[in-house]
């Protein structure tokens, strides 16, 4: 476990808190916020130590210390305190700005997602004929997520296992939202029930698969991350990209869904250009204020990068 100072900590919480953020917005993954902000791998691995970290507890007669040390415990704390209060904070808050201004709220994320893109490809130090193509599936395999159509899945606990396994990888896969994949699976409607209606089974059965999926792929993104680096990168940036047709900002819906509370929510969305969003819906397009928060997103991304950097070049100077 790193040596940190209580200002680090600090840091690591609010870095979480930007997860959080992400989180509770649809088609956005908090996977993305822990990639730009420079805390991704530490988090894989941390994932990763979890069973050698149990296993260290029972080996050492519950030795807490050997065990905290092993987890990364300090990190892990700061970061989920940080998810957990933004997430409680701002669930209703981003709701309500979805629902009453969609087109600047997506346009803000649209130029966050943009930046961080940017950012992360901007590390690879030499582009190859390897490293192009992976950039270019990634954005194939982003864009092509976003456009399936929900399907009819089986009910049966086997297939809700798999669900929460492939649920959990998309959550920290940069680009990705995990609720987004369970609205294509076909269970997103149904896990909001089985948490509402308390069907304990279902939902411990979807919270096995998630730990199971959670250790075993942050097992193969760390391989990855290691043994190709830029590669793998180019990889998540491309996805990244390609996920961007789900926040683009100007939507028609084609398809309703009704949620817990029996309210009528989008299904299917299709994106349209601004003046056909204009005549569809009757609401204005307002482009000009949706340029003006993109590039308020995409700016924030960059001081949060310099900001970044400094820290850490102060960091290294003082070593």
């Amino acid at each position: 476990m790193k040596h940190r100072k209580p200002k680090d900590y600090t840091l690591i919480a609010l870095k979480g808190a930007g997860m959080g953020a992400a989180d509770v917005v649809p088609g956005v993954s908090g996977g993305t916020i822990a990639f730009i902000t420079g805390i991704y791998n530490e988090l894989l691995l941390s994932i990763r130590n979890l069973p050698a970290a149990f296993k260290s507890l029972v080996s050492s007669k519950f030795n807490l210390k050997l065990f905290w040390n092993k987890l990364n415990g300090n990190f892990l704390l700061a970061l989920i305190l940080g998810i957990g209060l933004s997430f409680l904070s701002l669930a209703k808050l981003m709701s309500y700005l979805l629902t009453n201004f969609p087109v600047p709220t997506w346009s803000f994320f649209f130029g966050l997602i943009l930046a961080s893109v940017w950012l992360i490809l901007n590390d690879i130090e030499k582009w190859t004929v390897g490293i192009l193509v992976s950039l270019i599936a990634g954005t194939l395999a982003g864009y092509a997520i976003t456009i399936v159509s929900p399907a009819q899945t089986p009910d049966a606990l086997w297939f809700i296992f798999l669900v929460g396994t492939i649920a959990i990888c998309a959550m920290i896969l940069p680009g990705i939202s995990g609720g987004f994949i369970l609205l294509i699976l076909g269970k997103y409607q149904f896990m909001l029930n089985a948490i509402n209606e308390l069907k304990i089974v279902i939902v411990l059965v979807f919270l096995c698969g998630a730990v199971s999926g959670l250790i075993s792929f942050s097992y193969i993104l760390s391989w990855l991350l290691n043994k190709f680096h830029f590669v793998t990168i180019a990889f998540l940036g491309g996805i990244m990209l390609g996920s961007l047709n789900k926040i683009w900002p100007w939507k028609q819906t084609v398809e309703f869904t009704t949620n817990s509370h029996g309210e009528q929510i989008p299904l299917l969305e299709h994106n349209v250009l601004p003046s056909t969003y204009s005549a569809t819906s009757g609401e204005p397009s307002a482009v000009v204020l949706a340029i003006i928060m993109a590039i308020a997103g995409f700016a924030i991304i960059f001081i949060i990068n310099q900001i970044e950097t400094k820290y850490r070049n102060k960091q290294q100077k003082n070593k």
